[in-house]
């Protein structure tokens, strides 16, 4: 499927890769569209970030959201230099009705309702921000999930349960109109209006668990890859990636 499309400028497992690709595949990419992304946890913007190559290569606006107020420092050092970046420094509450959701953030802002990526990758509650969104339907959404529990298994985060499940999180896509295109640790799903522009085979679609990267599931592995994620550079990350054993 897309995982030939992976490829890391700012992402940590291929993400940018991918998503160029679907961009472009869906024709998103027109330079007098007013293009938009959001991402959260932000950090600084930059570091293992899904859409910062959008923002600095291919012009996108971006909300930027940032909870801790250290790495939120961090983020308007990014902003700076890019003046299409919105940096918010809020705490995502995942209850539709608070001042704080994630509809009442983008709201104050001039992101499309219809904006073209999402990025959730906050440790914890994503699958619960994602439901609690209710007046915008991003085209493209990338969401961290708990890729050490395999395909089949329901879980959905609370404090004795980390992370969301494969499926749990597949699951209320396709009930939300969403199908899943690919799974590089985060899962990437598009809107099923977009699906048919993009080629891809009915089984995956019926069978997403096809899509599953099964190498999450060794507990080593995968405990190693979600701490590289957070506290490697880059360009150390890219050069483990080459020793198979290691990574």
């Amino acid at each position: 499927m897309l995982n030939s499309y992976r490829k890391n400028v700012f992402s940590q497992n291929g993400e940018d890769g991918v998503i160029l690709f679907l961009l472009k595949k869906l024709k998103l990419l027109n330079k007098n569209n007013d293009l938009w992304c959001c991402e959260f946890g932000a950090w600084d913007g930059v570091n293992g970030s899904n859409t910062f190559n959008l923002v600095k290569n291919f012009k996108f606006n971006a909300v930027f959201i940032e909870a801790d107020k250290k790495k939120y420092s961090d983020l308007l050092i990014t902003k700076k230099n890019y003046s299409n970046i919105i940096a918010i420094n809020k705490f995502v509450d995942f209850n539709y009705k608070s001042k704080n959701s994630l509809d009442n953030i983008l709201k104050k802002t001039k992101i499309s309702k219809t904006f073209e990526v999402l990025s959730i990758d906050i440790d914890s509650f994503d699958l619960a921000v994602w439901k609690s969104l209710q007046r915008y339907r991003p085209k493209i959404v990338v969401i961290e999930i708990n890729s050490g529990i395999k395909p089949g298994k329901k879980q959905v985060h609370s404090k004795n349960r980390q992370g969301n499940s494969f499926t749990s999180t597949v699951n209320f896509a396709k009930k939300n109109g969403y199908e899943l295109v690919c799974h590089t640790g985060n899962c990437i799903f598009v809107a099923k209006k977009y699906i048919k522009a993009l080629n891809i085979n009915k089984k995956y679609i019926k069978h997403p668990k096809m899509l599953f990267d099964y190498s999450w599931i060794n507990l080593k592995e995968n405990i190693f890859k979600k701490y590289a994620k957070k506290f490697l550079p880059i360009f150390l990350i890219e050069l483990l990636q080459k020793f198979k054993k290691l990574i």
